[in-house]
């Protein structure tokens, strides 16, 4: 399992990278001169230029393997990051953020169809995604901080500079860490192309053999755009909040705390042998209601309402990840897991950009909740077929 440590140390950085900016980039864009509503787009733009990466990598990935994408990925967002350290007008960040989200496209996918191809079965399936998602919550929980710390200490250019040769310096390790000729061609023996027509459907038709004979219908991917939209929402909301009192350090804290939750729920290996989909429904469920109860300013303080955001999400991305593997041909993986970066890249885009534009005449975390009830009445249960737990 050497490929899978090496994984989790590349998505580790990667997301390290990406949420060391969460607390730092509205204040970045602020001094720069941008409005609330020109923030937002900036937040969003690095989202939806997802899109054509995700469509790419979904493809390429399948066809070529992992390992170039994930090189490339890195590398290149790295240098973009040494680029962005350099902008001094809303517009050029605008631009850099948005060939930051085209390039950064590519590592989720890559990463996630060779998490899959590495396991046996489907539970060590669930494992490895879980062990993804572990690996996304320690990254999130320390670099909010950290990258609040580093603007305190070094300033906003610096950091961005430091972030960036990170990324450069793990792109360049993955080249000789990355090894997957072996595994993806035991994978194929394993989880094997469906039979018949339904082996070359897409959404609203993905086939597995054997086992895996279950569909994935096209609603069922407006779950993660919801969560995702929600997640943008917050993201958003929280270095404005009274809370931080414009503290860049304070806002760092509180998004450690949402990750803090998710740590807490990763930790409950138990969870991996309940069925996929009753967790990503009853973990949404969840996530819809504390977001009702921030809309009304219920009486529990921001910090516990924060940290039950991060239990939810904590139950819901593996679940995800191991629903859409448990159902899906190996040599299909790539397609799989872009369409669902995909769905949290549409998400993404919309949440920050609602969230600028409404939250003068409405609470955002109340549009966050009506977002994700509405995919939960619409999620097509009868629909799944043959769930692997």
């Amino acid at each position: 399992m050497k490929t899978a440590i090496w994984l989790y140390l590349f998505m580790f950085v990667a997301f390290f990278d990406l949420h060391a900016q969460y607390p730092i980039l509205s204040p970045f864009a602020i001094s720069l001169g941008a409005a609330p509503s020109f923030i937002g787009l900036i937040l969003g733009v690095y989202s939806i230029t997802h899109l054509p990466g995700n469509l790419l990598a979904g493809y390429g990935v399948d066809r070529y393997g992992s390992k170039r994408f994930i090189v490339f990925s890195l590398i290149v967002a790295g240098i973009v990051l040494l680029i962005q350290s350099r902008v001094t007008d809303p517009w050029d960040l605008l631009i850099v953020r948005s060939i930051s989200g085209f390039v950064l496209a590519f590592l989720s996918p890559a990463c996630l169809s060779l998490l899959a191809r590495l396991a046996k079965d489907s539970v060590q399936q669930s494992k490895l995604m879980a062990g993804n998602g572990f690996v996304h919550t320690m990254a999130s929980v320390l670099s909010p901080a950290a990258g609040a710390f580093l603007v305190a200490k070094l300033g906003f250019s610096q950091s961005f500079t430091l972030l960036g040769w990170l990324l450069i310096i793990t792109g360049v390790l993955a080249i000789f860490g990355v090894k997957e000729r072996q595994y993806t061609q035991s994978a194929v023996e394993l989880f094997p192309q469906a039979h018949g027509h339904g082996a070359h459907a897409l959404p609203g038709g993905i086939e597995g053999s054997n086992a895996r004979t279950g569909t994935i219908p096209w609603l069922f991917f407006g779950v993660p755009l919801a969560i995702s939209c929600s997640q943008g929402i917050l993201f958003f909301e929280l270095p404005l909040m009274k809370e931080t009192n414009g503290s860049i350090l304070t806002s760092g804290i509180l998004f450690s705390l949402v990750s803090l939750g998710a740590l807490v729920t990763l930790s409950m290996v138990f969870l991996n042998r309940v069925s996929p989909l009753l967790r990503t429904s009853l973990g949404s469920l969840a996530l819809a209601f504390i977001f009702f109860g921030l809309s009304i300013k219920w009486p529990l303080p921001m910090h516990v309402s924060l940290f039950l955001i991060g239990m939810a999400k904590g139950v819901i991305y593996p679940a995800i990840a191991s629903l859409l593997a448990s159902l899906t041909s190996a040599n299909r993986y790539g397609r799989i897991f872009s369409f669902l970066s995909i769905s949290f890249s549409i998400g993404a885009f919309i949440g920050p950009i609602v969230a600028g534009h409404m939250r003068s005449h409405t609470s955002p975390y109340f549009i966050a909740f009506i977002c994700l009830m509405t995919a939960l009445t619409l999620l097509p249960l009868r629909g799944f077929k043959a769930i692997q737990t």
